[in-house]
């Protein structure tokens, strides 16, 4: 599901094209390479030949010190693989090397992002803090569409409705058309501009990885993939099993159950989860009994009258107008703002009378990275891949079955996709579905690392992924949210373990790990 910064709620990046590319600081570039596979394809007459193309680093807005001494350009593959003689399109490299360069792993480690959308250079501090690059190399690969890409599937014009949205209804009439005017006008740009929308999937977004492998000559290597990325990488596992070594899985999004729908059981599992961690901590329990009640009462309440405030976003700044609804609640609450520790006593405040934190937190909304996020990629995936089959009323029926006795007009639109029919009947790209819902069987050694605590893609979803990877070690972290490894030390551990022993990992420090304590706030 579309991507967020761990404790953010908007991605933080800025719009910076393949041609403004920094210069690379490290060693030689590898040589400009095409994919076997990719010749293979093009002899075939099905597409032209993939290839990597040396140059240099990406000009991210902040400085990353990985980048320094990466090796970096982009790799040149067919736009839609379907159509011979098609143009190509670019996609920005990083290979980042190892911290212990005497003795690396043969393999290295290649990192597919959440989203679909989000910047995948961003996520490089993280990688790197959790010692992703320790002894091997690691590579990234912003996946088609996204910042550095030519070209770059960003909507400016639905960042601003973004911006403009806090100060709305969540799922209010003008929000709807003022998010299908952006939509629409994005679209429009885009195709004007001779990008085929119907060629940003799953299945292209996996070839493309496929050729990156062998025209890196790289015999064998290793994937990790988190939230859109663990879809990814089960649908590149499926349909490109060769030189895969070890899969690990993040926050698991089964291919087979990601449809829209889906985020309602979803988000009610880590809800559910935050209110028992919480019911079985005494001081939480005391101070907070009824939680589930609590939310209900709340969202109830506020979707009938909502609030209208006036708030500065969190980084300071002049007080933007934010309304905040029932809708606006429980989205909050998915992207993780406030933070699980707090929520209990942000209900509890909201109950009191005081909506500061969930009133801050939509704010926060009210400040967006214009054209950071490849919001065409998310709509491409979105419209072909999780919502062709179903309806509004299925939606509802869920959420419905999630919440019973919310309000309709909240349980409508499913967390984090609001409006999502109207917005594929605009963006118009063909059903994908039956090639894309479909169950990963493999023998590759598999890890999969879920969250307790995760609303957007519930723990207990990786279990039925586990059952088709007959070499598969599955955990649990408690007390974690979504993309579990940067948050969790001993997530990372398990990891590193997993990577140097696949079939064998050591996930001892999972055992007796019990939730962070909950913020009390006096009464």
């Amino acid at each position: 599901m579309p991507k967020h910064n761990i404790h953010a709620v908007t991605a933080a990046a800025a719009l910076v094209c393949l041609a403004g590319f920094g210069p690379a600081l490290g060693g030689p570039a590898p040589h400009s390479a095409a994919s076997p596979s990719a010749q293979s394809a093009g002899r075939s007459g099905a597409a032209a030949p993939s290839r990597f193309v040396p140059g240099p680093c990406p000009k991210t807005p902040e400085p990353i010190e990985a980048l320094a001494d990466a090796r970096c350009g982009f790799l040149e593959v067919p736009e839609n693989r379907s159509r011979p003689g098609g143009k190509t399109i670019k996609l920005a490299v990083a290979v980042i090397p190892a911290v212990k360069p005497a003795k690396p792993a043969q393999d290295p480690l290649v990192f597919m992002a959440g989203g679909p959308g989000g910047d995948t250079f961003d996520d490089i501090p993280f990688l790197i803090e959790s010692g992703l690059n320790k002894d091997r190399e690691l590579i990234l690969m912003a996946q088609r569409g996204n910042l550095y890409d030519q070209p770059n599937l960003a909507c400016p014009e639905i960042d601003r409705f973004n911006a403009q949205s806090v100060g709305l209804g969540y799922d209010a009439k003008q929000a709807q058309q003022l998010m299908l005017k952006a939509v629409k006008e994005c679209r429009d740009r885009l195709t004007a501009a001779g990008v085929d929308l119907s060629a940003y999937n799953t299945t292209e977004n996996a070839a493309d990885f496929a050729d990156l492998r062998t025209a890196l000559n790289i015999p064998r290597w290793n994937v990790y993939g988190y939230s859109y990325g663990s879809n990814l990488a089960l649908t590149y596992l499926r349909l490109h099993p060769e030189g895969i070594r070890a899969v690990a899985l993040d926050s698991v999004t089964p291919p087979q159950s990601a449809v829209l729908p889906w985020g309602w059981p979803s988000a009610a599992e880590g809800i559910d989860d935050i209110f028992a961690a919480c019911a079985a901590e005494p001081a939480c329990k005391s101070r907070y009994p009824d939680l589930p009640r609590t939310l209900t009462e709340q969202v109830r309440k506020l979707e009938a009258h909502p609030l209208t405030l006036n708030v500065p976003p969190p980084g300071g700044g002049k007080p933007v107008k934010v309304v905040l609804d029932g809708g606006a609640l429980l989205n909050l609450i998915v992207a993780f703002t406030p933070r699980p520790k707090d929520l209990p006593a942000a209900l509890d405040e909201l109950s009191r009378g005081n909506p500061q934190r969930f009133a801050q937190a939509r704010a926060a909304g009210s400040v967006q990275n214009t054209g950071a996020f490849a919001h065409g990629l998310t709509n491409s995936v979105a419209c072909a891949e999780w919502t062709p089959g179903y309806s509004e009323p299925d939606v509802l029926k869920a959420g419905r079955e999630a919440f019973p006795g919310w309000p309709d007009t909240v349980l409508a639109q499913v967390p984090q996709l609001p409006f999502q029919f109207p917005v594929c009947r605009i963006w118009n790209v063909p059903d994908r579905a039956a090639v894309q819902r479909v169950v990963t069987v493999s023998p590759v050694p598999a890890l999969l690392i879920s969250g307790t605590f995760d609303v957007k893609t519930g723990a207990s979803w990786a279990k039925g992924v586990a059952r088709n990877l007959s070499r598969s070690t599955s955990v649990e972290v408690p007390g974690i949210g979504h993309w579990v490894v940067p948050q969790s030390p001993c997530a990372q551990r398990v990891l590193a373990s997993f990577l140097a022993r696949p079939t064998a990992p050591d996930t001892a420090c999972v055992d007796g790990l019990r939730p962070g304590p909950f913020t009390i706030v006096p009464k």
